[in-house]
């Protein structure tokens, strides 16, 4: 098929560069774009390097923010003593979504799997380890998906806690396993929040 126009192969070239875009769907977005308003592809491309150039990572809790530090760590009426440790920046967002949750969190940037590669270096886990001890942490809590890396990730910071004793808390397997934080409905994900269990599990959990 002969291209119409290199410039919009171009677009469908990027859209489809996104995670679940496909080629026809990135052909009726770039299209959309192309056949609308022409200052809309403009103030899109804008908003684009925006997010290129401005976006900050959290000193404290490495989530995404405007500033050295996001609107949460920044929040005096959060309780920087309940801290909870979660995978990426869309577990912060699916569990600020139930609304229930006023600690703090910390993203550790990914899991551990050995198989990709990915070890406790390729992640935050220093930067963790660090600010538990401080001693400001009254209770820590795993929530990270429940696969073998999961697993493989909690069982890693549990072994290594700089305080043996610091009460360590995870979901409650009302997520269930493989599945990931942002799609569980949040009905299931505010349960599995505060009916949280000790870690390690005892025998009547998986461990």
């Amino acid at each position: 098929m002969n291209q119409l126009s290199r410039v919009l192969e171009d677009a469908v070239d990027a859209f489809s560069s996104l995670p679940g875009i496909g080629r026809k769907t990135a052909m009726r977005l770039a299209l959309h774009l192309a056949q609308g308003d022409r200052e809309r592809p403009s103030a899109f491309a804008q908003t684009l390097l925006r997010l290129a150039r401005d976006l900050k990572t959290c000193r404290n809790c490495y989530a995404f923010s405007d500033s050295d530090f996001c609107a949460i760590c920044s929040n005096p009426g959060r309780d920087p003593s309940l801290l909870c440790v979660v995978e990426s920046v869309r577990d912060v967002i699916a569990i600020e979504e139930i609304q229930s949750f006023k600690g703090h969190y910390f993203v550790l940037g990914g899991l551990i799997s050995p198989l990709d590669g990915i070890g406790p270096e390729q992640l935050n886990l220093s930067a963790l380890f660090d600010k538990l001890r401080g001693g400001n942490i009254r209770e820590l809590i795993l929530a990270i998906r429940p696969t073998i890396e999961g697993d493989t990730t909690a069982y890693y910071l549990h072994r290594n806690l700089p305080d043996p004793n610091l009460p360590v808390t995870m979901l409650a397997r009302g997520v269930s396993w493989g599945s990931e934080l942002e799609f569980a409905d949040e009905l299931t994900l505010s349960r599995s929040l505060s009916n949280r269990t000790p870690y390690p599990l005892t025998s009547n959990g998986r461990g």
